[in-house]
């Protein structure tokens, strides 16, 4: 009886290291199949990661850089050298501090310069800068009527104001009617309507 187990081992070994070396052959063509493959996920993995290292290590030196320079216009070393490095730098951040130096100092040939500015809002506060300072009643409606202004219903009602101060009441009272009643200014419009100059 022993001899028949020890048979039916040996058998079931065999069977075993059969299946085992079959896996080993069918691993061995699948990596020889998809080797060049294998390898080349690897590398662009690593290239990927490398290059993400390297462009976040990049911009986190662009940045400390364009506060170093921030820093250095804050303290008045506003030298042409140091705005030319920011612009370089960060062209919406340099367009920003032109905009808030114009408006600092009046500068209104500035403000219309910044009036065409890439920069998130710089134009759209620039062209409200340039009309509301210049009292233009065509300037204002022209930056009013334009889609997404953000002082758009402002302009509205200071071109209202410009109206009744030159008496043509029932021009600023038309223009009053166009603010929205959802608008933050629709209180004041209303007011200007009942309580201005009739």
């Amino acid at each position: 009886m022993s001899l028949k187990n020890d048979i039916e081992m040996v058998k079931e070994e065999l069977s075993s290291e059969e299946k085992f070396f079959e896996k080993a052959v069918i691993t061995e063509k699948f990596v020889k199949k998809y080797k060049n493959v294998m390898i080349g996920s690897v590398v662009a993995v690593v290239l990927f990661v490398v290059s993400s290292i390297t462009y976040s290590s990049m911009q986190d030196a662009r940045i400390a850089d364009t506060n170093s320079v921030l820093l250095e216009l804050k303290a008045g070393q506003d030298s042409q050298a140091t705005l030319a490095r920011l612009e370089s730098l960060s062209p919406e951040l340099y367009d920003a501090w032109r905009y808030s130096q114009a408006i600092t100092n009046k500068n209104i040939a500035e403000l219309e310069k910044l009036q065409s500015s890439k920069a998130a809002f710089i134009g759209d506060f620039s062209s409200y800068e340039v009309a509301q300072s210049t009292a233009d009643i065509k300037k204002l409606d022209a930056y009013a009527e334009k889609q997404n202004a953000v002082y758009a219903d402002l302009a509205t009602v200071q071109t209202a104001v410009i109206l009744m101060n030159n008496k043509e009441i029932d021009k600023a009272h038309a223009k009053l009617k166009m603010i929205n009643v959802d608008s933050p200014l629709a209180q004041i419009a209303t007011a200007l309507m009942h309580y201005g100059v009739k």
